[in-house]
């Protein structure tokens, strides 16, 4: 007797995958859970793909050869936001397994992907300096990276909004990124020169806690041991456990201490403005600020927070979960005819756009960076400057 896959079987397991990833991140994700979401057995799981590794790497695939297609067949900007707008509803997964989760992909297929998406970006540009001929090509790249980035925010929102609606405001946020000036941007202030810590188990122990989010980020948790985490300080991998108790231990605080000062710096800066538009204004320039200064948290944040104790966990996604609310109010003062759909739809693509700019070579050694974000960050809020 024959047993017959179902039609369908390979797709209807990348979509359970990617939805499984997306809400729970890799590492906390089996092949047996998936099966189960597919209504299967390991084994059967197995015959189609070859391990978790290969499902990212199809999922991923998936969703960036349904935005090829899209951004191929278009001819104008209007376009272009139709077709970034549809992926971004209909793969709603995808912004964060590109942003988040393909790092974790082998090295050959990371750099496969960056190309593809540099070849997406390409085509965008050449739309948009189709219609816009006085668009520099470094201009033209970064407001085409931003409305990418943008769409992607919806990936991080926890409950889907309706097609029917987030599909005409991502079109309309596309339309604003394109339309940015970036005319007589003025650059940011230089780097200060970063004193260095005298080595004090005090001082030590900062330099353990920057380390950790720049090597968590970069390579992810489990590929960082603690005596590459120890070699980045000049100390031995056991002396770490003088500091930390563990591995995990030291991810957790590393962490609060950067949503701390992200806290400190954003909400001071609200908290002192005149008004809502002020606040707002303020808000996002010392996000921004923040965003330059502190790329490595913010892509640590948002990639190893699922690798945190359950306790942990929860204080980090509460932390987020009210910063956003702070947000969105502040964006309904100042725009009362947003409702709270679009309120978050917007806020979620100001802060994926600028976290991804920050971290997207070679956009992040543009002097004039900050302006730039701040700009467009004002045209994905709808507010003037």
């Amino acid at each position: 007797m024959v047993v017959r896959r179902p039609p369908g079987r390979r797709a209807q397991i990348l979509a359970v995958a990617a939805d499984r990833f997306h809400r729970s991140g890799y590492h906390q994700v089996s092949m047996t859970e998936v099966a189960a979401g597919v209504g299967i057995t390991a084994p059967a799981l197995y015959r189609h793909f070859r391990g978790k590794p290969e499902l990212l790497d199809r999922a991923v695939r998936l969703g960036l050869d349904a935005l090829a297609d899209g951004l191929r067949a278009a001819g104008s900007t209007a376009e272009l936001g139709a077709a970034l707008a549809a992926v971004a509803v209909g793969h709603r997964p995808l912004g964060t397994l590109v942003q988040r989760d393909a790092r974790l992909l082998p090295p050959a297929r990371r750099a496969e992907l960056r190309r593809e998406l540099r070849a997406d970006v390409a085509l965008m540009a050449a739309v948009l300096r189709a219609e816009r001929p006085e668009l520099s090509a470094p201009d033209a790249d970064l407001l085409c990276w931003s409305a990418l980035s943008g769409c992607a925010g919806l990936s991080y929102q926890s409950a889907a909004p309706q097609p029917r609606r987030a599909e005409p405001l991502l079109r309309e946020l596309v339309a604003a990124v394109l339309a940015v000036s970036l005319d007589g941007t003025a650059a940011g202030p230089g780097p200060g020169v970063v004193p260095v810590p005298r080595p004090s188990p005090q001082a030590r122990r900062e330099e353990l806690l920057a380390a950790a989010v720049r090597l968590f980020h970069r390579h992810g948790f489990d590929n960082v041991s603690t005596d590459r985490l120890g070699a980045a300080v000049g100390i031995s991998g056991p002396s770490v456990y003088r500091h930390f108790d563990s591995k995990a231990h030291l991810l957790a605080a590393s962490l609060v201490r950067s949503r701390e000062r992200l806290w400190h710096e954003v909400d001071g800066a609200i908290a002192t403005a005149a008004g809502p538009a002020q606040a707002l204004a303020a808000g996002l320039g010392a996000y921004v600020d923040f965003a330059l200064r502190n790329g490595d948290y913010l892509g640590a944040m948002l990639s190893e927070t699922e690798r945190l104790a359950p306790p942990d966990r929860r204080v980090a996604v509460d932390f987020r979960r009210d910063f956003l609310r702070t947000w969105v109010e502040l964006l309904r003062q100042v725009r009362p005819e947003y409702d709270a759909v679009a309120a978050r739809i917007r806020v979620h693509a100001l802060f994926s756009l600028v976290n991804d700019g920050v971290r997207n070579g070679p956009h992040s050694a543009r002097p004039d960076l900050g302006d730039c974000l701040r700009r467009i960050g004002r045209a994905v809020l709808g507010v003037e400057a």
